[in-house]
């Protein structure tokens, strides 16, 4: 082969070679190392050591046995006891540094929880609840005290809340100072404080929020009535936190909502209505109901008429307005697959500009059937009725029906299908309502106890089911 020849290969095959590289080398990926490391940062030296005793420095400097980060120091960090300046923390590489504003206070063990703020920077794996601990004694406190925090009026629990620990024992400390300890709740509504001093605390639940004092009386609450003797064998607690007053929904003024109908875009200033109605079928177990778009100045309920299919006016039903003057109810026994008439005459409602309907209507609907509801016999295992408890249905966090109990089993023919939370309110003044505490007057809140399963019940079914308190 010539040298010529030769040389024109080469020349052939490495432009091939640069060509291939332009569209495809920078691309090239190169094999996984293996597993994914799921293994969070370990701690493998500080500055003082962990646990050391007699530490009189503010510094402190925390290796591990890789590169970490630290996020959301100031949200995640809790430092015992609470300091009145949070620390400065820094990291770089495999340090973490901080640096304690507050001046040492003597023969005192400091805790120092990060929460999830410490992880790796490769793969982000958190060093879940990491606590280093020092003391300025000789000695390293290490008493505990734990419990639960569970809401009034659900019997659910709220892991934004924190449990407070206070050695000022004065009732008003909960209101105008910071706490000496706090410790968060986990996703099951529990706490643990650890390496606290053997002493005398009042114990409170409040929100996680910059000032960490109950001073509104809109924010959840919680309180024992009873100080916390802590020891080597500190006893568990149950916190029942709640909300003393509620928030009230802003509502417009009567004079700046009058002949504007609600959600009216197009200008239409007509009087118009709803029914309760479920495609053209009414409720057995629920009220009939016309809900109107603004409020109504007159109603004339001798001309507003229930009758039965051949216009035949029905008796024994009850005709109530609501006091928003937007809702007008017939409440009936209403039996099986009944056929029925709502006859509103144009002239019988008028809004408060005296605007009337546009025409006169006559509603026809029929009743469901039996078989369309379940049967539900509920029985009660272990349910204290001298605590007057009223069972609660509930769906998406709101009660659709409140049956004060008077023996262990419940059992109704008529219930609509579906899947309901059920809990027991212990209505302890029975007034058949959830009551909040007050700690003005050390009044503890009414407890709801929820039960951890769902009920389903099935249409033409019999739902049979045990409770277990």
């Amino acid at each position: 082969m010539s040298k010529v020849l030769l040389n024109s290969l080469f020349i052939l095959l490495l432009a091939t070679i640069i060509s291939i590289c332009d569209t495809g080398c920078a691309n090239i990926i190169p094999p996984g190392g293996g597993a994914r490391d799921t293994i969070p940062p370990v701690l493998i030296a500080s500055l003082p050591k962990d646990s050391a005793t007699n530490v009189n420095t503010n510094r402190i400097i925390l290796t591990f046995n890789e590169y970490v980060e630290v996020k959301d120091a100031q949200q995640q960090l809790i430092v015992s006891p609470n300091p009145k300046q949070s620390p400065i923390v820094d990291y770089k590489l495999k340090n973490v540094t901080i640096k304690l504003r507050d001046s040492l206070e003597p023969n005192t063990t400091y805790s120092l929880n990060f929460g999830n703020a410490v992880k790796d920077v490769n793969e982000g794996n958190v060093a879940k609840n990491f606590t280093y601990v020092f003391s300025t004694g000789n000695t390293i406190d290490n008493n505990s005290f734990s419990g639960k925090v569970i809401l009034a009026e659900t019997g659910k629990t709220d892991s934004t809340l924190i449990v407070t620990l206070y050695n000022i024992l004065n009732d008003t400390a909960v209101v105008k100072t910071n706490p000496r300890y706090y410790a968060r709740l986990d996703n099951k509504g529990r706490f643990v404080f650890k390496h606290l001093p053997k002493g005398t605390f009042n114990a409170f639940v409040i929100e996680n929020g910059y000032e960490k004092k109950y001073n509104d009386s809109l924010k959840m609450f919680g309180f024992l009535d009873h100080t916390v003797e802590v020891s080597d064998s500190t006893k568990a607690e149950t916190f029942y936190a709640y909300q003393e007053a509620k928030k009230k929904e802003k509502q417009g003024s009567a004079s700046s909502n009058i002949g504007q109908p609600r959600n009216n875009k197009s200008g239409d200033n007509r009087l118009r209505f709803t029914t309760s109605l479920d495609n053209g079928q009414q409720d057995l177990i629920k009220s009939f109901q016309l809900e109107f778009n603004r409020q109504l100045k007159k109603i004339d309920s001798a001309r507003i008429i229930l009758t039965d299919t051949f216009y035949k006016p029905i008796s024994g039903y009850v005709f109530t307005v609501d006091s928003t003057k937007t809702k007008i109810t017939f409440s009936y026994n209403w039996k099986e697959e009944k056929q029925f008439r709502v006859i509103i005459p144009k002239d019988a409602v008028a809004d408060t500009n005296n605007v009337g309907l546009l025409k006169s209507d006559t509603l026809k609907f029929i009743t469901k059937k039996e078989t369309d509801y379940g049967s539900l016999r509920l029985r009660f295992v272990n349910i204290d009725i001298s605590k007057k408890p009223v069972l609660q249905f509930m769906q998406q966090d709101k009660i659709i029906e409140a049956v004060p109990l008077t023996r262990n089993e419940f059992n109704r023919k008529l219930i609509k299908p579906g899947d309901y939370e059920i809990s027991i309110l212990f209505d302890t003044n029975g007034n058949g309502i959830w009551d909040a505490g007050s700690y003005k007057l050390k009044r503890q809140p009414e407890i709801v106890q929820q039960v951890p399963k769902k009920v389903v019940v099935k249409a033409n079914w019999e739902n049979e089911v045990t409770i277990n308190l």
